[in-house]
Parts: C-alpha cells; structure tokens; sequence
C-alpha cells in the first residue's frame, strides 16, 4: 500500500499538503476550485477531456488531457496523487431526458472507471461533485440531507448511482468521500480571469446578463404562475468561490482520516427568477429584455438547502450573497468577450 511519507517526500512537500487530481478541472466549478487548492499550499494536477472545458482555464497548471472512461490514462496519472476530486459530468437535465444514454455512459460508467481506477492506485480519497437533483421534487423547503433521494430525471439519477457507489466502495474498501449536493452554482472569481463558460449556455444569471448587455437573445423566464411570492421560481445561488472554498474544507475533513459524509452546499437563502432578473437590472445599469413563456416540465417551484450540516460539521457557510454572484459574473462577461475561442 502506498505511504503518504513517501508521497510527500517525493513531491518535496512538507507537513499535511497533499496532491489533489482534478478532474474536470478546466471547467467551471473544477478551475475554480483548483485555484483553492492552489492558494491552501496543495499541488494541483488537472485531468480534462476538454470536451466541454477550456484548455485556457487551466494556465498554471499541469493538465493532463485524458477521459475517465480511459483506465490506462488514469492509471498513469493517479499514483502521483493523494486524492482526486471529480467534477467531470455531463450536467444538461433537459438533455439528460432526451439523452440518457449520452449521461449514463459518462457520469455512470466514467465514474465508475475513475472509481476503480484510483481504488488499483492506492487513492482511496475523492470529494465528489454532487447535486440537489438527487432529491426530486422535495416534499419540504429548505432541503435536509435526510430527505429521501428521488431524482426526477436522468442527470439526477446519474449523480444518484455514483453516490450509491461511492457508499458501497466505503463499506467494502475503506474509500472516504465527500459529495457536495450543490444548489445553484453561480459568479465567477473576483480577479476576472475565469467564470462561466458553457456552450450551450442555460443557465439564467449569464443569459440574463447577456440579453441585458444586447449580446444574447431576450430572456426566455418560464413561468409566472408559480405559487411562489411572484410567481416565478425559487433557486438558491452560491457562488463558486464559496463552492470552491467547500471542496478544501472536505479534503482537509478527509486528509485528517475523518469518515466520509454528504451535504447540502448552498446559502440557504432563495430567490426568485424576477428578484434575479432586477439585481442584473441594477448591477449593468440596463433593462432585462425578457418574454414570459409556459413552465418547463420537472421545475419545482422552489429548491433551497439548509447548509446547516456543512457549517457545523466543515465550519464552511457561503459568504458572497445575490449581488456578488451578479456583480462578479458581469465582470467576467464583460472581461472575457472572445477569450473562449479554442
């Protein structure tokens, strides 16, 4: 069995920093908390297909392109690591209905060749990207991590299976993890340098930015007739340097040979869509174009968590509140036009 002494003596590390894999981690959520990593003292090495990530986005780091469905790739890669944290999952619900195949294939079996992958490598630590679709429509809010896990849709029941797995790799092999259940990922870092880059972009603070800015098309907001204050949907917005911040308390959690656990990461404070809408109206100055269209199928009227768990047992609690997640994504927009080109 691999000794983290020796590890450590091999990296030239010194005291408890330890080798994180990320993977995904020219992505989204995955460079951001590869900055974290960066900025507590661990060594970073991200695994990115780039398929859906941006090659720029890891400057400053060791990428290595690889998918997790290629065990050899892995297979190099991990036994220089102490623990791996996985980001790398097709994240499109609406595409996960019409697509299940595309989602059980990557987010399933991918995790499952990672899994066993660092499991022959000796990794036995992973911090997992995990999501509130695994509950479904929750019969009460705000969401405690003991209400009943029933996804409603493909992506969910993808990100339900690998939590499953990850509980029986626990029982059976002694492989701590940790899977965040995010809430409503937003923002971008306050420098600028990297945020929020999909293509196709559904997300609703970037096209709202966008349709403000004259650069995207108007605003579709789907429905008004929820039975919510305003009638539009609920959502709970953590930004992802909050989000980052969560995924280093969990490694330190881990790394100090505590057990494995799951929490809701979230604010625990919702908004509704139209209260969204009017802090960009406020942030960029500029009137929302938008046009009010029928529900779409699967939106409950309101997802918030109740980060209470990840606070007592991580002493984590999201600092940044709605006008930061606004304000910092602006700035990205406004900063990055054109520096997605491949």
């Amino acid at each position: 069995m691999r000794q983290p002494q020796v590890a450590a003596v091999r990296h030239g590390r010194k005291g408890n920093d330890v080798v994180v894999l990320v993977i995904g981690g020219a992505g989204y959520i995955g460079s951001h908390a590869a900055r974290a990593l960066r900025r507590a003292g661990h060594e970073v090495i991200i695994f990115d297909n780039l398929s859906t990530g941006y090659e720029f986005l890891a400057t400053g780091f060791e990428l290595v392109k690889g998918d997790v469905l290629d065990a050899a790739a892995l297979g190099r890669v991990l036994p220089r690591s102490d623990a791996v944290m996985h980001f790398a999952a097709h994240a499109y619900v609406g595409e996960s209905v019409l697509n299940p195949k595309k989602y059980f294939h990557n987010n399933v079996e991918g995790g499952l060749s990672l899994l066993n992958a660092a499991l022959a490598a000796g990794v036995k630590k992973i911090i997992f990207s995990s999501t509130c679709a695994v509950y479904g429509e929750p019969a009460k809010v705000p969401m405690e991590e003991n209400t009943p896990r029933q996804p409603v849709n493909p992506y969910g029941v993808s990100k339900l299976f690998f939590e499953q797995a990850l509980e029986s790799y626990d029982r059976a092999y002694g492989f701590r993890f940790a899977s965040l259940r995010y809430f409503n990922a937003a923002g971008a870092d306050e420098s600028g340098e990297i945020g929020e880059l999909h293509d196709p972009e559904t997300h609703l603070i970037p096209l709202a930015l966008g349709a403000a800015a004259g650069r995207a098309p108007e605003l579709q907001v789907f429905g008004s007739d929820y039975p919510t204050p305003d009638g539009t949907c609920i959502r709970d917005y953590v930004h992802v340097n909050d989000l980052a911040d969560v995924h280093v308390k969990a490694l330190d959690h881990l790394a100090a040979g505590r057990d494995s656990f799951a929490v809701n990461v979230g604010t625990g404070q919702g908004y509704s869509v139209q209260e969204v809408i009017l802090e960009v109206e406020r942030v960029t100055g500029r009137p929302v174009p938008r046009k009010i269209g029928p529900r779409r199928a699967g939106d409950p009227p309101m997802l918030v968590a109740n980060p209470a768990r990840a606070q007592a047992l991580l002493q984590w609690k999201a600092t940044r509140g709605l006008h930061d997640v606004v304000a910092t994504a602006w700035n990205w927009m406004e900063r990055s036009r054109g520096v997605a080109a491949k």
